[in-house]
């Protein structure tokens, strides 16, 4: 194989949007975006496969592998702004250096996902044996994560295409969850790990032939090594976009928490119709992404996601309305929330490598640093850590809520199905709102003043 150019000249914002007028056809998108289906792999079955296997294969008790799964989540959260920060390191030396670096946790997952579904400890030892294989998947998944997420910022470009990288990765990412959720009922839990690892060889072998990243032309890596951690959060346009992310990003949790609560118990439907509804969702979630960025063509990115907003507060507000036995309703509101989560996915990252580029940064990181340099691996690995903790605290939040508005599990009195309806509609429709309120203050009223300091 030829060697990939380690070094190119970067060019500003207005540069790479001149560079790529056009949104990418579907082999770009493919290239970059496949490596989404299979990191998906690691959702779904780490929080609801994982666990229910080792408990009834292995008898590890429930609780044990709650505290596990708790205590590695908030580890791998905390180290994502490091691993940003190494990422934005690799690519100061070379796109072949970011590729290679890519490459080898990609391997690293490969093998700790598989192990982790195959121990060859005897059951006692079942836990043990899960800790570590749990904490080499989450590290290895960070950095294949922020890498590439930091690869698809520094491509460049408008809006459009900003968003339509994002669309491809994020969308492809929801096929990969739909896989993830089917096969095991169909293969066995075992397949996983052989599906994930032919689909990450394939993925990261597009990824070498995909649109490369532009780099500081004979930067070394040590600045980025060097930057400020928290210089981000110096940077008045992403502390403020983290706030309408954080906001809107808790609402989406807390529907997806409590969705098989309220199947169950306010739709009374069978537990055989669980994985159509979800299926459905995020089947509209993927379909809807065209019209997501035909929008942001239209409106630009913040209208655009303040439409998708508007969507999932009108959703769930007419979800109130869903009752025993209300299927085809309930149908409806899976697809349009569906629909809503594609703005979710397809713009916000998308702004983001815009607040990311070194002209619309105020912080620490453009004083210390040559011309040139950026910092998406920085900022990216703050926004996994805060994307982790809006699902921690939704469920920290949400289940404790519930249960002090007199709810429980298999309840059927009019009282308790009247609060799980509450806090499943109502809540995720107050925090909708404030961050539309919020993105409308910060980055359409004012789009100019969102990037630099009051």
């Amino acid at each position: 194989m030829n060697a990939m150019p380690s070094a190119t000249v970067l060019p500003t914002p207005a540069a790479s949007a001149a560079a790529n007028p056009t949104p990418w056809g579907w082999s770009q998108g493919l290239r970059y975006g496949l490596l989404g289906l299979p990191l998906a792999f690691c959702a779904l079955p780490l929080y609801v496969v994982m666990p229910h296997w080792y408990a009834t294969t292995w008898g590890v008790p429930l609780a044990r592998l709650g505290v596990l799964l708790l205590v590695l989540r908030l580890l791998d959260a905390v180290l994502d702004p490091w691993i940003g920060r190494a990422c934005d390191a690799w690519a100061r030396t070379g796109t072949a250096t970011l590729w290679r670096a890519l490459a080898l946790a990609a391997c690293v997952l490969a093998l700790a996902f598989a192990a982790l579904f195959h121990p060859l400890v005897a059951r006692a030892h079942a836990l043990a044996w899960a800790g570590v294989s749990l904490a080499l998947t989450y590290i290895a998944y960070s950095v294949v994560t922020v890498a590439h997420q930091s690869w698809g910022a520094a491509l460049g470009g408008d809006a459009r295409q900003r968003s339509t990288i994002v669309a491809w990765r994020e969308g492809l990412g929801l096929v990969g969850v739909v896989l993830a959720s089917t096969v095991p009922a169909w293969l066995g839990v075992g397949a996983l790990g052989a599906l994930m690892a032919v689909a990450l060889l394939l993925a990261v072998v597009a990824l070498r032939f995909a649109a490369r990243p532009v780099v500081a032309s004979g930067v070394g890596g040590a600045p980025s090594q060097t930057a400020d951690l928290f210089a981000p959060w110096r940077n008045p346009a992403f502390v403020r976009l983290v706030a309408v992310f954080a906001l809107s990003g808790i609402a989406s949790a807390v529907p997806a928490t409590l969705v098989l609560f309220f199947i169950a118990d306010r739709l009374q439907a069978p537990a055989s119709h669980q994985g159509a509804y979800l299926g459905l969702y995020f089947l509209c979630a993927a379909l809807s992404m065209p019209l997501w960025l035909r929008a942001v063509a239209r409106f630009g990115l913040a209208r655009a996601w303040g439409l998708g907003l508007g969507l999932s507060i009108a959703t769930f507000v007419g979800a109130l309305g869903v009752g025993a036995g209300d299927a085809a309703l309930y149908a409806l509101v899976c697809a349009a929330s569906g629909a809503a989560l594609g703005s979710d996915l397809a713009v916000p990252a998308a702004l983001l490598a815009q607040v990311a580029q070194p002209s619309h940064r105020t912080d620490r990181i453009d004083r210390d640093v040559v011309a040139g340099e950026t910092a998406h691996g920085l900022y990216f690995g703050w926004w996994n850590l805060v994307a982790k903790l809006n699902l921690a605290l939704a469920a920290g939040v949400t289940l404790p809520l519930l249960a002090a508005l007199g709810y429980t599990p298999g309840a059927r009195d009019a009282d308790s199905l009247f609060m799980l309806s509450a806090v499943y509609c109502l809540l995720p429709c107050v925090l909708k709102a404030g961050a539309a309120l919020a993105l409308h203050r910060f980055f359409i009223r004012n789009p100019q003043g969102s990037h630099h300091a009051p």
